[in-house]
């Protein structure tokens, strides 16, 4: 008889806060699933890494695994990284391991996402006095990629929540890799005239990130007394989001299971073998029922740049599908470099300004201290690497930390 595991696949963290939150995660999916064994690991930095909770799942005597990864929205990690993990796992052990879909632009997701908007008014309407709403301007901070997509969910849970609370108006904005960042989206947002500002990271842990947007959100209230910046909490563990994990988990064995990027048809994989080197998964040799090839592609691959033409990422249509972050695995969140007190570029928060040394080291993958804008031009004995960012030079993007950094630039 099958035996059904769960794996919840995170992306992992140097900072133990983060990691010690994940895990809480895991722990309440486990109370949802009480017949399935349910195990969590990490992409990279933090332990246990995911080949580490596949592990412990076969030796519970589980045949057939139910990943989801540990992720708001699909973006380079979803697409690339974890499905290459999962699927090598899968091939040299001889098991099966099925990958469920983001959490994605869901209902339930919003509901989360209104609860803490809402709880942060409230605190500040108790603390300041009320101010309408229509005097009141949000900002969601979403985690930021090189993929449009995942970039354009964020722009659409903002809209979600400025029409569903009334605020006067809202802006998005990003903690790293694409535009605008924290410091320039507030910068203008400060800038509309409004009473209020409400700062929302759509995250779902804390971490390096978090206090990035928090110092950014200090700095420019500090330029702007005349205005009330308020600090919104982060998802974490929200009733709802546990509920769209678990429906996660479940909907992969429903009568249609959704598309995911761990079958992908349109996209040769490479597969890392036990004794180091790689074996390429043909095109041909994937899935040839995914539902993708249709003459209607499912609405989670109408956008993906790796299927289809998107505009300013035209050169990645059928990039390989690999994984790119081996060489940071299991590091542990107290690896050297973790906190911003090792850091020569930063003061009292990460800003983000390794991305701009980084994007000058081509010849290898520069981490600081947790933060994951970096270059991934790097070497791994093979000739595949990631698209350059189109717009890594934008100056509302990474460059637009450049004054921040101690040492000039």
């Amino acid at each position: 008889m099958t035996k059904t595991g769960v794996m919840v696949c995170g992306h992992g963290s140097r900072s133990q806060a983060a990691v010690d939150e994940f895990a809480v995660v895991a722990e309440r999916l486990r109370a949802r699933f009480p017949d399935w064994p349910v195990e969590y690991g990490y992409l990279e930095f933090a332990n246990p890494v995911i080949r580490d909770g596949l592990d412990s799942l076969r030796k519970q005597g589980c045949d057939q695994i139910l990943a989801v990864p540990g992720m708001l929205f699909a973006a380079m990690h979803s697409k690339n990284d974890i499905p290459t993990v999962l699927n090598t796992y899968a091939a040299n052990h001889g098991i099966e391991v099925r990958y469920g879909r983001e959490l994605g632009v869901d209902p339930k997701m919003i509901a989360a996402a209104a609860d803490r908007v809402r709880n942060a008014v409230d605190a500040a309407n108790a603390e300041h006095g009320e101010v309408p709403l229509h005097q009141t301007c949000l900002v969601v901070i979403g985690r930021g990629a090189s993929d449009p997509d995942a970039n354009s969910n964020v722009s659409k849970i903002t809209r979600m929540l400025w029409e569903g609370f009334g605020f006067g108006w809202a802006e998005t904005g990003y903690s790293g890799v694409t535009f605008p960042l924290v410091e320039p989206c507030l910068e203008k947002a400060a800038l509309l005239g409004f009473k209020r500002i409400i700062v929302f990271p759509y995250f779902l842990f804390t971490g390096i990130l978090i206090d990035r947007i928090y110092g950014f959100t200090d700095q420019v209230a500090a330029s702007h007394p005349d205005i009330q910046f308020v600090k919104a909490g982060y998802l974490n563990d929200h009733a709802k989001v546990i509920e769209t994990f678990a429906a996660r988990v479940t909907e992969q064995l429903g009568e249609n299971p959704p598309p995911n990027c761990g079958i992908c048809p349109f996209r040769e994989q490479m597969l890392a073998t036990g004794d180091g080197g790689h074996r390429h998964v043909s095109i041909a040799e994937r899935a040839a029922a995914h539902p993708a090839m249709a003459a209607v592609p499912p609405p989670t691959c109408v956008l993906c740049k790796y299927r289809t033409e998107v505009l300013g990422f035209e050169a990645e249509v059928g990039a390989v599908q690999e994984s790119h972050h081996h060489h940071v695995e299991g590091q542990g969140a107290s690896a050297p470099g973790s906190n911003v007190a090792d850091c020569t570029l930063c003061d009292s928060f990460c800003t983000g300004a390794c991305r701009l040394v980084a994007a000058h080291s081509h010849h290898h993958h520069h981490h600081h201290h947790g933060d994951h804008d970096h270059s991934h031009d790097h070497d791994h004995g093979h000739h595949h690497h990631h698209a350059p960012y189109p717009h890594a030079d934008h100056p509302l993007g990474p460059e637009s930390v450049r004054k921040h950094m101690k040492s000039g630039g």
